[in-house]
């Protein structure tokens, strides 16, 4: 299985972790490299606002008015009027679409230190938060200078948000151990971690993880992530067998093109390959 070779056709240098959450028998490639997770981000967070609601010390129904957020194609962003819903709705748009007003709202309410303090409590060092998406987005149109899309090689080098070391980060590794705590219901209490599985399983892409699973009986639950010439989805697969796999893969593309459908796919295909291996 040359995952390497794979990834090189379709123009992305990426990583893998996958894992068989039952066994713990795994496939790797590059998998405790540093990443940059862009929306990936929103995993961790998730989790930490279910254990705050777990905690009660915040109510995941209190409905709450937006008045102002960042523009966007999705979710709140795309909206013209105020919008008033619950926090937990909010996590369902943050996750299913990746609404990044949504995500916003939430790490005000949890603050981004509580969700890195979470990750140091499950031993998940290389993975931290820095960034809100305001901010986020922020040093990119400074990196850029306001230019958008990005698409000069010179720009895409200085951008923060492109460099894990300075950006919202983790490893392939790191990210499918915090899927395998949410799916054990060791990431909260188990009715929370349900709470988790769900939303992720309510995720509308198909044209990444899922691509690789064509399947009415396979399940593929997820979140995506990206950036310019960065694309990126962790999940699990579950089979109806009852075998269920985290995967993590995160790819760069060599082109600066907007779309990457090659880029995409792949991350189907190696998810695939991973899973096939494991599956024996």
């Amino acid at each position: 299985m040359n995952l390497e070779e794979v990834f090189r056709r379709a123009g992305v240098v990426g990583s893998l972790h996958a894992v068989d959450l039952d066994s713990g028998a795994e496939v790797s490639h590059l998998a405790d490299e540093p990443v940059p997770t862009a929306s990936v981000f929103k995993l961790p967070l998730l989790a930490a606002f279910a254990r705050l609601a777990d905690a009660g010390e915040l109510d995941p129904r209190e409905r709450v008015t937006v008045k102002e957020r960042l523009p966007g194609d999705l979710g709140m962003g795309a909206m013209l009027d105020d919008v008033t819903m619950s926090l937990r709705d909010m996590a369902y748009l943050m996750i299913a679409v990746s609404d990044n007003a949504s995500a916003d709202v939430l790490a005000g309410r949890v603050g981004l230190e509580r969700v890195n303090a979470m990750l140091d409590g499950f031993g998940l060092s290389a993975t931290r938060v820095v960034h809100n998406c305001a901010g986020l987005l922020a040093t990119v149109r400074e990196d850029s200078g306001d230019e958008w899309p990005v698409v000069d090689p010179e720009i895409l080098a200085k951008l923060r948000a492109l460099d894990p070391a300075r950006s919202n980060r983790s490893t392939p590794r790191e990210t499918t151990a915090l899927l395998g705590l949410i799916w054990r219901d060791e990431a909260a209490s188990p009715e929370q971690c349900a709470w988790m599985r769900r939303l992720l399983g309510l995720q509308v892409w198909p044209h990444r993880l899922s691509s690789g699973f064509p399947y009415d009986d396979v399940a593929v639950s997820g979140k995506t992530g990206t950036l310019p010439t960065l694309r990126a989805e962790a999940g699990v697969v579950e089979y109806p067998d009852g075998g269920r796999y985290a995967v993590a893969v995160f790819t760069r593309a060599f082109s600066p093109a907007l779309n990457q459908p090659r880029a995409d796919a792949v991350i189907g295909t190696a998810a695939r390959m991973a899973v096939d291996h494991l599956r024996g």
